[in-house]
């Protein structure tokens, strides 16, 4: 009878065993699909999410162009459908990189700008972020997101010779060289002359890229280090278009004029003294200054749009002096390049450019919040266009407390 009461016991803890490995299996299992489920959903979400926010031009329709609060989010351009996206509705989007303060006006200023010589400012007051825009999509508190808008063309320039000037300029698609792609630029030379505001020059030309994706393009008429100049080049091929820009100011050259947006809805840019925004630099300084506004023609060159007579020269003083450190200017209600040409007293000369439209540079912009740390991101990804200029926009969205 002890054996066989031995044998019961030894089979019950056999049984309560294989229960407990089984349960166990049945409980990871569960766990999967449950994770699983989640996942699944996840992504479900993100898909109409990022369509609500590219396939509607949000409330009001015209949001990008005013200074206001908005109703409904979305990005679609009203005057287009499909995935063309608003140019200036883009632009009122807070970016992640720091803002920049200015304490003449006290003002902090959205920060999307791209490389040296390429400023895009706008007041943080007058720009949405993805706070308010996680409310407008009732998804805050719920899930995160981050929404990013990237050339899908990449226009590098690189100088390969300063006397005469040389350039390579190379065309890159999303991991793949565009070959034999038309290019079309437009160099803004500024004129070193006697005259109290820099005036400049244009010279257009055309090109292609060889098999690699590369150019190579000469400018005879830049002979000196000294000399300033923008370069902005345009690629082109099956429906795709890209554009890059390059500025070149005179060796130590450290003061600036910068554009900033003063208003969306008035369409107004205020040029303030480099000395005077972000890290002030103390002493004296005056810049003389010459504005204009372009637009982009059919055949890809820059066509200009006659800016004030009164506001578009001038000058700008810091730390003293009758003069002031800023001034308002309008520009025309269309997308396009804001070009200004500036020297100082001692005969160095320079020149900053600004797109009034996202694409009108291609300039790059990440809105939201960042989704390194979570446990489970999904990301969707749709081609559309910014000024006619080709973008990819992700979507990353995340379960918010889930880490």
């Amino acid at each position: 009878m002890a054996y066989g009461a031995i044998d019961h016991m030894v089979s019950l803890i056999i049984f309560i065993a294989a229960m407990a490995i089984f349960i166990g299996l049945f409980s990871q299992n569960m766990q999967t699909g449950i994770a699983y489920e989640r996942h699944n959903a996840l992504s479900t979400k993100t898909s109409d999410l990022i369509d609500n926010m590219l396939l509607n031009p949000g409330i009001p329709s015209n949001w990008g162009q005013s200074d206001g609060a908005i109703v409904g989010f979305g990005l679609q351009d009203p005057a287009y459908a499909e995935y063309e996206l608003s140019p200036f509705s883009s632009m009122r989007l807070t970016s992640t990189q720091p803002t920049i303060y200015y304490p003449r006006t006290n003002t902090y200023f959205n920060n999307v700008s791209a490389g040296s010589g390429g400023y895009l400012l706008a007041p943080t007051t007058k720009c949405v972020n993805s706070s308010a825009v996680s409310k407008i999509l009732g998804v805050n508190g719920t899930y995160g997101f981050q929404l990013s808008l990237k050339p899908t063309i990449t226009v590098l320039i690189n100088e390969t010779s300063i006397t005469p000037l040389k350039v390579s300029v190379t065309v890159d698609g999303t991991g793949y060289p565009l070959a034999n792609a038309p290019l079309s630029y437009s160099l803004i030379l500024v004129n070193q002359s006697l005259n109290v505001y820099p005036s400049y020059t244009i010279f257009n030309g055309t090109s292609e890229t060889d098999a690699a994706g590369s150019a190579q393009l000469s400018f005879p008429q830049v002979t000196s280090e000294i000399q300033s100049y923008a370069l902005i080049v345009y690629s082109y091929l099956d429906g795709l278009k890209g554009v890059g820009y390059y500025v070149h100011d005179s060796p130590n050259f450290t003061n600036t004029v910068l554009p900033v947006v003063e208003s969306f809805q008035n369409h107004t840019i205020m040029l303030v003294h480099g000395n005077t925004i972000g890290q002030q630099i103390p002493g004296y300084s005056q810049l003389s200054y010459n504005a204009s506004f372009f637009i982009l023609a059919e055949d890809y060159t820059l066509r200009q749009v006659l800016l004030d007579s009164q506001t578009s020269s001038g000058k700008l003083i810091s730390g003293g002096g009758s003069g002031q450190d800023y001034i308002s200017l309008m520009v025309p209600n269309n997308d396009g390049v804001f070009v200004v040409t500036y020297k100082d007293d001692f005969g160095h000369y320079g020149v900053v450019l600004m797109p009034w439209g996202l694409g009108s540079m291609a300039f790059p912009l990440t809105f939201g919040a960042n989704p390194v740390g979570q446990e489970w991101v999904t990301t969707d990804i749709r081609q559309v266009t910014i000024d006619g200029m080709s973008y990819q926009a992700q979507l990353s969205l995340w379960n918010q407390g889930v880490s």
